[in-house]
C-alpha cells in the first residue's frame, strides 16, 4: 500500500507536466494563428510557470532535462515561438526591425552560455581535496562564495534574466513598437553579460584558493602541529549521522587530542555541535595520509564500504564501538572481525558474538559499558503524579524485511489503541527516524497512530501551562540554536561554511550542555501533564524521554539496553511468531520485560504493575539483566571507556616502535600481548588484528 501523500503528490506533478505542455501548445497556435490575446497570455504563463516549478518541483524539471527537455531548451523554445508570433503581427517589419531584436536575443543566450562556463570554472576553482570544521582554514584563502544565482543556479539565472525579455516582446506584441522589446533585450543583455564579468573575479588570485598539493601539505602541517591521538571515523547517508552523533561528548572526554575523520562532504555539516575538530577526506589516496600522522586509535561506530579503505592504513589501530547494541543479528556482522578490537557494553554481547560463531574472537572483544548513557536518571518508584507516562519507541522496520524487527506494523496501532483508553495514561510516541523508509506498511501504520494520539488529544481538556511557559521555551530554543548552528548565506558553498565554522569559542562545549538541559525543562514544562506527545524531531532526545517516561513499550533494539540503565519496567511487543519462551531465549534483552502479544493483550496488567510495585515481579531481575548488558557501575563506563583507548593506543606505540626498529634493524622486546598473539597464530587462530593486517 503507497504511503499516504504519494499519490497526491504525483497528481501535483503530472498537472504541472500537462500545464506547461498546454503552455507551450497555447504559444505556438496563437503565434501562427496569430491570436494576440492567446498569444501573450500563454508566454506569460509558460515562463511563470518554469519559475515557480523551479522553485517548488526542482525534481520534476529535472526529469525534463533527462529527455534532453532542459531549461536552456525551453526557454530557446519559448523565445523562438515570441520571435515567430511577432512575425505575424501587423506593423513590424521583419527585417528593419525584428531582426535587431534577433540579434540581441542571441547575444544575450551568447553571454548567457559565457556565464555558465565562468561558473563551471569558478567551481572547480573553489574545490578542495577536504573539508574542515572547527580548525582554523584561513591560511587557504577562503573567500567567500559567489552569488548562487550566478554560481550554480544556472536554470533559475536564464529564466530570471529572461523576465525583461519577455515582458518587453509582450509589449511590443500589443502596441507594435519594437522599442519596447529591445528595452527588454537589453536589459536581459546587460544583467547576463555583467553577471558573467562580476562571476570572473572570483578566477582572480584575490579569490582563489590554494591549488590541491599545497591544501594537502596545509592537511599535514596542520595535522603535525595539532598531533592527534584518538579519532572516530564515519561513513555514511544522509540519515545515518545520529550514529556518530551519539559519541560526540564520550569521544571529546577521552585523554588525548581527538579528531573526526569523515568520507561524505555533506557530512560535515550533519555532525552536531562540537568542539573536536573534523577533516573530510572523500578520496583514498588523501586518507592514506594518516598514515604518517600521531594518529594512534580510530573508533568506528558502524559499518560501511569505505570501512575497509581506512583500515589499510597498518600504523592506525582499530576499534568498532556500534552505534547501540541489541539482540538483532546486526549487532553480530561478521564484518566486526576486520577491526583489532571490537568493544562492546557488557557480557551479553561478548556472548552475543561467541554465540554468533562469525570469527571475532573472545580476547578481541572489549567490555567499556554505554559511557552516553550517564544522563538517564534511575528509577524513583512508581508515578507520582495524576498520569502515568508511556513512552513507546518502536524502531524502524529494518532492511531485511524481518516482521519481528518492528512492532508499527502488527502490533503498534493495538498498543497505542490500549494505552490510549487508559485515562490516567500519558502517552509520548517517538517512532524510530527510518520508519517506514523500506517498508511502506510502516509509513501508513505509523500515519494512522500519530492521527489517533491527535485525535485522543481532541477528547482531552485540563490546566495548561500559561503563556510564561511558551515564551521560556522560545528563549531556550533560540539560545539553543544559537550555540549549536550556525547561520549561513543562502549562496554559502563548502568553502565559505569552512571559513566561518573555524575554531570554536572556548567554553562553547560546557555552554551547549547547559543549554540543553534548560531546554529540555522549558520543553516539558510547555505542555500540559495530561496531553499527549508525538515526537519526531531531534529534540528532545531519546535520553530526555526515557527520563520523562515511567515506562517504556519498545520493539528488540537498542532502545532496551541503554533503557534498563534507569531499572524501569519496560515492555517489548513480540511480533517474531515465536512463543514467548522461546522469544526470552532467544533475545536475552527482553528477559525482564512484559512481553506484549501482537493484540497488546497484556498492557492493562503491565500497567498495574508499574503503578504498584509490589506487583511487579520483574524490579530484580532488571538489575541483574541491566549488568548483564551493560556490564558494573564502578568503575564508571566513561573510565572503562577511557581505558580502553588508552591500552589500544598504547599497542599502537609499540607496533610502530617494533617496525622502527626492523627498519634499523634493532630487535625489540615484545609485550607480553603480542607474545600471546603470536602464540595463538601458531596454533591456526586467527584474529580481528590479523584480519585487519591483510586488508
Amino acid at each position: 500500500m503507497p504511503s499516504a501523500g504519494i499519490a497526491p503528490r504525483r497528481a501535483v506533478q503530472l498537472a504541472a507536466l500537462f500545464a506547461m505542455m498546454v503552455a507551450f501548445t497555447a504559444q505556438l497556435l496563437g503565434a501562427l494563428l496569430p491570436i494576440i490575446p492567446l498569444f501573450i497570455v500563454a508566454s506569460v504563463v509558460n515562463l511563470a510557470l518554469d519559475l515557480v516549478l523551479q522553485h517548488l518541483q526542482p525534481g520534476l524539471l529535472s526529469l525534463l532535462g533527462r529527455i534532453r527537455f532542459d531549461v536552456t531548451v525551453r526557454q530557446l523554445l519559448r523565445d523562438m515561438l515570441i520571435l515567430v508570433g511577432l512575425l505575424h503581427i501587423d506593423g513590424i517589419n521583419p527585417l528593419e526591425e525584428q531582426a535587431p531584436l534577433t540579434i540581441t536575443l542571441l547575444a544575450f543566450y551568447g553571454t548567457h552560455f559565457v556565464c555558465q562556463a565562468v561558473a563551471v570554472l569558478v567551481r572547480r576553482s573553489r574545490s578542495l581535496p577536504f573539508v574542515t570544521r572547527n580548525i582554523d582554514a584561513s591560511a587557504l584563502g577562503l573567500a567567500d562564495a559567489p552569488p548562487r544565482l550566478l554560481y550554480r543556479q544556472t536554470g533559475r539565472r536564464l529564466l530570471r534574466f529572461s523576465v525583461p525579455t519577455t515582458a518587453g516582446l509582450m509589449v511590443t506584441a500589443i502596441t507594435g513598437n519594437v522599442l519596447w522589446g529591445g528595452l527588454g533585450l537589453g536589459i536581459a543583455l546587460l544583467l547576463s553579460a555583467g553577471g558573467t564579468l562580476y562571476l570572473s573575479t572570483w578566477l582572480l588570485p584575490a579569490k582563489r584558493v590554494v591549488a590541491e598539493q599545497h591544501a594537502l601539505a596545509w592537511l599535514d602541517d596542520w595535522l603535525a602541529a595539532y598531533r592527534p591521538t584518538v579519532g572516530m571515523y564515519f561513513s555514511g547517508g544522509t540519515t545515518s549521522a545520529y550514529q556518530a552523533n551519539m559519541w560526540l561528548d564520550t569521544l571529546a572526554g577521552l585523554d588525548g587530542k581527538p579528531i573526526i575523520v569523515l568520507r561524505e562532504r555533506f557530512m560535515v555539516q550533519k555532525i552536531e555541535a562540537t568542539d573536536i575538530p573534523i577533516v573530510c577526506i572523500p578520496k583514498v589516496a588523501h586518507l592514506m595520509r594518516l598514515e604518517h600522522s600521531t594518529l594512534k586509535v580510530l573508533l568506528h561506530p558502524a559499518n560501511s564500504g569505505k570501512t575497509s579503505q581506512v583500515l589499510r592504513i597498518p600504523s592506525i589501530k582499530h576499534a568498532f564501538i556500534n552505534h547501540g547494541e541489541s539482540d538483532k543479528l546486526s549487532s553480530c556482522n561478521p564484518y566486526a572481525k576486520a577491526y583489532d578490537e571490537v568493544w562492546v557494553a557488557g557480557p551479553a554481547a561478548r556472548d552475543r558474538y561467541q554465540l554468533a560463531d562469525i570469527g571475532v574472537e573472545d580476547k578481541d572483544v572489549v567490555e567499556v559499558g554505554r559511557p552516553q548513557l550517564s544522563p538517564i536518571r534511575p528509577s524513583e518508584g512508581a508515578p507520582q503524579g495524576q498520569y502515568t507516562t508511556v513512552l513507546y519507541a518502536p524502531t524502524w522496520e529494518g532492511w531485511d524485511g524481518n516482521p519481528g524487527n518492528t512492532s508499527v506494523i502488527l502490533a503498534g496501532e493495538n498498543i497505542v489503541r490500549t494505552l490510549l483508553a487508559d485515562p490516567a495514561v500519558r502517552l509520548l510516541y517517538k517512532p524510530h527516524p527510518m520508519t517506514g523508509s523500506v517498508d511502506p506498511r510502516a509509513g501508513a501504520a505509523n500515519a494512522r497512530i500519530q492521527a489517533m494520539i491527535a485525535e485522543a488529544n481532541t477528547r482531552r481538556d485540563g490546566a495548561r501551562p500559561g503563556p510564561e511557559a511558551a515564551a521560556e521555551l522560545a528563549r531556550r530554543s533560540a539560545e539553543l540554536d544559537r550555540l549549536t548552528t550556525t547561520a549561513f548565506r543562502n549562496s554559502a558553498d563548502e568553502l565559505e561554511r569552512m571559513r566561518i565554522q573555524g575554531t570554536p569559542e572556548e567554553g562553547r562545549a560546557a555552554a551547549v550542555e547547559a543549554a540543553v538541559t534548560a531546554w529540555e525543562e522549558a520543553y516539558w514544562n510547555s505542555f500540559p501533564e495530561w496531553e499527549h506527545r508525538i515526537i519526531t524531531t531531534a529534540r528532545p532526545g531519546i535520553f530526555a524521554c526515557f527520563n520523562e517516561a515511567d515506562l517504556l513499550i519498545s520493539d528488540v533494539s537498542s532502545v532496551v539496553s541503554d533503557y534498563l540503565t534507569s531499572e524501569k519496567p519496560y515492555a517489548v511487543a513480540n511480533t517474531s511468531g515465536l512463543g514467548e519462551d522461546d522469544f526470552r531465549a532467544q533475545f536475552p534483552t527482553v528477559r525482564a520485560a512484559t512481553i506484549l502479544t501482537p493484540e497488546a493483550a497484556g498492557v492493562p496488567a503491565f500497567l498495574d504493575a508499574v503503578r504498584n510495585p509490589e506487583r511487579d515481579g520483574l524490579a530484580a531481575a532488571r538489575t541483574e539483566l541491566k549488568e548483564y548488558l551493560l556490564g558494573p557501575s564502578d568503575p564508571p563506563s566513561a573510565v572503562r571507556f577511557n581505558q580502553a583507548a588508552v591500552e589500544l593506543c598504547t599497542r599502537a606505540d609499540e607496533r610502530r616502535r617494533r617496525m622502527e626498529s626492523r627498519l634499523s634493524g634493532i630487535p625489540v622486546q615484545r609485550s607480553q600481548q603480542d607474545v600471546t598473539a603470536a602464540e595463538a597464530a601458531q596454533h591456526g587462530s586467527g584474529g580481528a588484528s590479523d584480519a585487519t593486517a591483510a586488508v
